[in-house]
């Protein structure tokens, strides 16, 4: 294959590099846009793959605009900024549509508006920044190489306020948290406040009322268990992380608990001493997602409803396929909780079907 080719950009993978083929390999493209002409030199070929660098955009797409950071395509932190933010939204829609029928098999994808940031620009109320040999800021793009980083445009003005202040001192070399006042604390809170109000929201809307049981598992300071307070006769949170389960136990209301320990520990316990028939349980895992041994308890335990919010489409879908056995898969709702960024959060909601604890026993008859 040349080094230097023309193409054409067909889609956008998951992670924001543009597709395209030449020779028979798919080539992916960074920092482009569907329908553009580019030229485009090859850096890396593989079997069924080749990786490719931005030379020129010959025919730019009408969605492209100026990124605003001049750290972008340097900096690996963002990978949308030459996208119109509704472009952006489109994409991560698209996106996670596609990896669960791909993944997950599964089809039709109820899928549901992509919930956007009100302010795509200054969200972060965290960031991580890293300190070495005179440079602070972030990693290059795939690279481990840092990039000098005065201020970061995604970030909130208290964090790059922050961010100064770090520049500035005589602090040694290492890995910073810079975050914004407030809050609960780096672990247990969301980095963008905008939309986890509007997750909040939309699971107060969704998920069923004048339950017996709703266990917040993955709880972190019991964020989402305290805002859907009345949905439930008792509210149980399980969480690994000891500070965090200590912020919430502080900050809990007369009817809520909160668990210590692994979720795949205690989750079946939790569920068998309560009216499944009743019981909604919340998962919002790390990227990784579910444990075959935690969706084991889910089929087995049968709760009434399943809240999943995911920040990981792929482990998602793999773990939507295997639900699917008892679970109706109700609807999908992206949330753009990562603006300019390839991340992309997802809330999927499923009950339980009817009669599924016979077809199951059926199945392993």
């Amino acid at each position: 294959m040349k080094e230097r080719l023309v193409l054409r950009i067909e889609d956008i993978a998951f992670g924001g590099k543009g597709v395209a083929r030449a020779d028979g390999l798919v080539v992916f493209v960074p920092f482009t846009a569907p329908g553009e002409t580019v030229t485009a030199r090859i850096v890396r070929t593989k079997k069924k793959f080749a990786e490719a660098q931005l030379i020129e955009v010959l025919s730019p797409s009408p969605d492209r605009v100026q990124p605003r950071c001049p750290y972008f395509a340097v900096c690996g932190g963002c990978v949308y900024q030459h996208l119109r933010y509704e472009a952006q939204l489109a994409l991560k829609s698209t996106q996670v549509e596609q990896t669960l029928r791909r993944v997950g098999k599964i089809d039709p994808v109820p899928m549901r508006p992509i919930f956007g940031s009100v302010n795509p620009w200054g969200y972060r109320n965290r960031i991580r920044v890293h300190r070495a040999e005179g440079v602070t800021g972030f990693f290059r793009f795939e690279s481990r190489e840092l990039v000098d980083v005065e201020q970061c445009a995604i970030a909130k003005p208290e964090v790059n306020k922050a961010l100064r202040r770090l520049r500035q001192s005589r602090t040694e070399d290492g890995d910073y948290s810079l975050r914004a006042p407030g809050g609960a604390g780096p672990f247990f809170e969301q980095t963008n406040e905008q939309v986890t109000a509007a997750l909040v929201l939309l699971l107060d809307e969704t998920l069923k009322k004048s339950q017996a049981l709703l266990v917040d598992a993955f709880c972190g300071g019991g964020r989402f268990a305290r805002a859907l307070a009345n949905h439930a006769e008792k509210l149980v949170g399980i969480e690994t992380n000891g500070a965090a389960i200590e912020y919430a136990r502080k900050a809990a209301g007369p009817r809520e608990q909160y668990v210590q320990g692994d979720v795949a520990q205690h989750l079946g316990d939790i569920l068998a001493s309560h009216d499944s028939s009743r019981a909604t349980v919340l998962l919002d895992p790390p990227a990784e997602g579910l444990s075959a041994r935690v969706v084991d308890l889910l089929l087995a335990g049968e709760p009434a409803e399943i809240a999943y919010v995911s920040c990981n489409p792929a482990t998602l879908a793999r773990d939507l396929s295997i639900l699917a056995r008892s679970y109706r898969l109700e609807s999908v709702t992206p949330l753009d909780m990562f603006p300019h960024t390839a991340e992309v959060e997802v809330f999927a909601h499923l009950l339980r079907r009817e009669g599924a604890s016979a077809a199951l026993a059926g199945a392993h008859a």
